[in-house]
């Protein structure tokens, strides 16, 4: 079982986005119409969410998934 990285980019973005709103979990699952649940798993960099989710709630804000090319700097960090 992968573990949860709270530090992730998805999940640090999406969490400070939400505090920059001033919202509460609560309030942008609502919003969204995300559950509570899944946010709060996404927040805290739970793997293998569903991407079409994760989609929903940052298209919120303005933005979506897309992937983005590594550098040789990041990919040797992958392989440690």
């Amino acid at each position: 079982m992968k573990e949860w990285n709270r530090n992730n980019a998805i999940a640090t973005f999406v969490r400070n986005r939400r505090k920059e709103a001033n919202y509460k979990q609560v309030d942008l699952a609502d919003l969204t119409g995300i559950g509570l649940r899944f946010l709060r798993e996404l927040e805290q960099g739970k793997p293998n969410v569903m991407t079409d989710k994760v989609n929903q709630l940052l298209q919120f804000f303005g933005h979506t998934l897309t992937p983005t090319p590594i550098n040789n700097e990041t990919r040797s960090n992958l392989d440690k």
